[in-house]
């Protein structure tokens, strides 16, 4: 039960994510500024990683009580691996 849960809410925040990538792109069509552009880039490029870390939350609560610890610090590490290696 709870895993389903844990899956739809998972589900829901890439569909948001995906809503606003697109929405944002809509507006930044329609408005045809550079600077605009650049701003509500920026804004994404904030929540993309929020978006990233709440989605992993969920799911490495869903698999905490399957795996070991140390796949689950494995499974961290990974996460805290991919954020630096795309920081600016």
């Amino acid at each position: 039960m709870i895993e389903k849960q844990i899956l739809s809410g998972m589900g829901i925040l890439r569909i948001i994510s995906g809503l606003l990538e697109i929405a944002t792109a809509i507006v930044i069509l329609r408005l045809q500024k550079v600077e605009t552009a650049l701003q509500l880039n920026a804004l994404l490029g904030l929540i993309g990683p929020i978006i990233f870390l709440l989605v992993s939350a969920l799911g490495l609560v869903a698999v905490a009580v399957k795996v070991s610890s140390f796949k689950i610090c494995l499974i961290i590490l990974g996460v805290i691996f991919t954020l630096l290696g795309t920081r600016g």
